[in-house]
């Protein structure tokens, strides 16, 4: 692909992961032991060609910034593509004006100097995986001036609940984007991510901010469902959207089975992340791991089942991890029972030997703290 580029945008106002979200921003979540949640776009992009992306920042940048690095990890060509990473520092954290429009605005000399005469636009705070070459081929072939990804659901009465879907005619043109407000279980949500032309993008940005401070590039775009034709594109595989605690434990818990995690992973659609030289993870004799995926630098004396580990972690003798999702470095010591729980980086379980919560409603302990 040379007709593109990328942009990752950050998450709205209303999302907010509680417990995880107050130390780093959603896409520097670490995500099924070795990845970050931003690892997934930025890898879509890689593997259609895209080699100049825009990452914006709105928080918290350092574990992000210290992540994504130079961008050469994620196989971009050092001579002419670009990790660039913006910054937008206008308003507090749950500001109405702290928006992405207002980050656009704010880096707009950035989006004009790109010379590629399209733009791909995707959330850091959603994983699935999508050829962006094939989708920006379809919406040139289309005719439209927006396309819109959308993931067709069964289950949006309970899930998905912060998120935006799509109301579609038959020909798959965008009539509207509407919230999810969980009224019926069949709904098409709108997975954040467009394609258009960069011209297009830049006037509605300026649109967006003559009609309203308060208006995102979705607002603008609904708003302008009735002059542009906006089509839908339907996504298929694995789809998974961090907007809220539990989200991030399902999304997690999910892909330990086989099946959903061949819906996300493909040998032909490598996930590029930043890597680590620890030692393979060490397993002593009495060590029982069932249906779990365990990371690489650990060292495991206990029982793990159905549970996600990090890199790094030790779990010391009589231990046991059910349904949990520890990330790395994590010390849970002899003899604790975790259960139905997301342990943050750094966090000693040592001294509380019970360390449990309900199935519905999982646990947080926080990042470096100790029990």
């Amino acid at each position: 692909m040379n007709k593109a580029f990328g942009i990752v945008n950050f998450s709205g106002n209303h999302i907010w992961v509680e417990g995880l979200q107050p130390y780093r921003p959603i896409g520097a979540f670490s995500f099924l032991g070795r990845y970050r949640v931003i690892d997934f776009p930025i890898s879509n992009m890689s593997n259609s060609g895209i080699d100049q992306i825009q990452v914006y920042i709105r928080r918290k940048p350092r574990s992000l910034t210290e992540h994504l690095g130079t961008g050469r990890h994620y196989n971009i060509n050092s001579k002419r593509g670009k990790v660039h990473i913006l910054f937008s520092e206008n308003g507090m954290d749950n500001d109405i004006y702290n928006n992405d429009i207002a980050a656009f605005l704010e880096n707009m000399e950035c989006i004009e100097r790109v010379h590629y005469p399209y733009v791909v636009i995707a959330p850091s705070y959603m994983i699935y995986t999508m050829n962006f070459d094939t989708l920006l081929q379809n919406h040139v072939d289309s005719g439209a001036d927006i396309t819109l990804l959308y993931h067709a659901v069964d289950n949006a009465k309970d899930a998905y609940l912060t998120c935006n879907t799509l109301n579609l005619n038959k020909q798959k043109g965008v009539l509207s984007i509407e919230e999810n407000r969980g009224n019926a279980k069949n709904r098409n949500i709108f997975m954040d991510t467009y394609v258009m032309k960069k011209e297009l993008f830049i006037d509605l940005v300026y649109k967006a901010k003559k009609m309203s401070s308060m208006y995102t590039l979705t607002d603008i775009v609904n708003a302008s469902c009735g002059e542009l034709d906006i089509r839908g594109a339907a996504h298929k595989g694995f789809f998974a959207s961090i907007t809220d605690f539990r989200s991030y434990y399902d999304a997690n818990i999910s892909l330990i089975d086989l099946k959903t995690s061949a819906s996300l992973f493909d040998d032909e659609w490598p996930i590029y992340t930043r890597t680590n030289d620890s030692c393979p993870t060490q397993y002593f004799e009495e060590a029982s791991v069932k249906s779990s995926v365990v990371s690489n630098g650990c060292l495991v004396d206990g029982s793990v089942e159905n549970s996600v580990i990090g890199r790094g972690c030790v779990i010391k003798k009589g231990a046991v991890i059910k349904n949990s999702v520890i990330l790395p470095d994590v010390l849970i010591g002899e003899g604790v029972h975790v259960e139905n729980m997301v342990v943050d980086k750094h966090a000693k379980l040592i001294r509380v030997k019970e360390v449990t919560a309900d199935s519905e409603h999982p646990g947080y302990v926080k990042r470096d703290d100790t029990l």
